[in-house]
């Protein structure tokens, strides 16, 4: 009896050996330090990069900084591809410039136009609460259709040279090079200045844009021009 039983029990000693290695692996500092690092490299392959504009929001894949003015900010997910950004960022340019035509020309129209008017004997295009025509206040209609006309050709001018350049990809293009420098003040090598100027054009449009909004609700929520609600910023300060 205890005969078999020595012999059952050396079975199945010999069967669970089968199962466990003779010198079990010990891991070194080393392989500890090369498990480490696979680690950390796994992790920035997913890492997510977030927004500068919206931190809490992930950037979006073509919007990597390399475009003047971009903080990452696309919430609605306009960006799909380059294509589409491309045209977006033209789109922003054109209206950015007019933004600041008009931010400038608005209120330099509401403090000349009488002057103006008086000099030439016109009648003034301003109304009775001194404000400029627009479309929420009205006035446009006293603008001269001639005027008009100007401004659609001038416009189409500056617009099929745009698209012609973006067409044909004319050499140093990018959205809204026109290559119109007439006073060479555009850096032509300095890559880091050429980056500042279309930095500083974009967010100066973009604030353009804000303020032109603002200029047509102030006018029709208070019924007066913005030279008359906020003398401050239009007002030599010796006066």
């Amino acid at each position: 009896m205890k005969l078999s039983t020595s012999l059952l029990a050396a079975s199945f000693t010999g069967f669970a050996s089968a199962f466990i290695t003779n010198s079990p692996h010990r891991f070194s500092s080393g392989d500890l330090a090369a498990v480490k690092k696979s680690t950390a490299e796994a992790d920035e392959d997913v890492a997510i990069e977030y927004s500068i504009a919206i931190p809490f929001l992930e950037r979006p894949p073509l919007l990597d900084g390399s475009m003047a003015g971009d903080v990452g900010f696309d919430p609605l997910g306009f960006a799909r591809e380059e294509g589409f950004l491309n045209n977006f960022r033209e789109a922003e340019i054109k209206h950015s410039r007019l933004a600041m035509l008009a931010a400038a020309g608005w209120p330099l129209s509401e403090l000349l136009d009488k002057k103006l008017a008086a000099a030439f004997n016109l009648a003034p295009m301003l109304d009775a609460s001194d404000r400029a025509p627009s479309p929420l206040d009205g006035g446009l209609g006293k603008i001269s259709p001639v005027y008009w006309i100007a401004c659609l050709i001038f416009a189409a001018v500056i617009d099929f040279n745009g698209t012609n350049r973006a067409t044909f990809k004319a050499d140093g293009y990018f959205p809204g090079n026109l290559a119109f420098d007439p006073l060479g003040l555009y850096p032509e090598d300095d890559k880091e200045k050429q980056m500042f100027y279309q930095t500083a054009e974009i967010k100066h449009g973009r604030v353009a844009m804000i303020a032109v909004v603002g200029y047509a609700i102030q006018e029709y929520v208070y019924k007066q021009g913005v030279v008359d609600e906020t003398p401050l910023f239009f007002t030599p300060f010796w006066n």
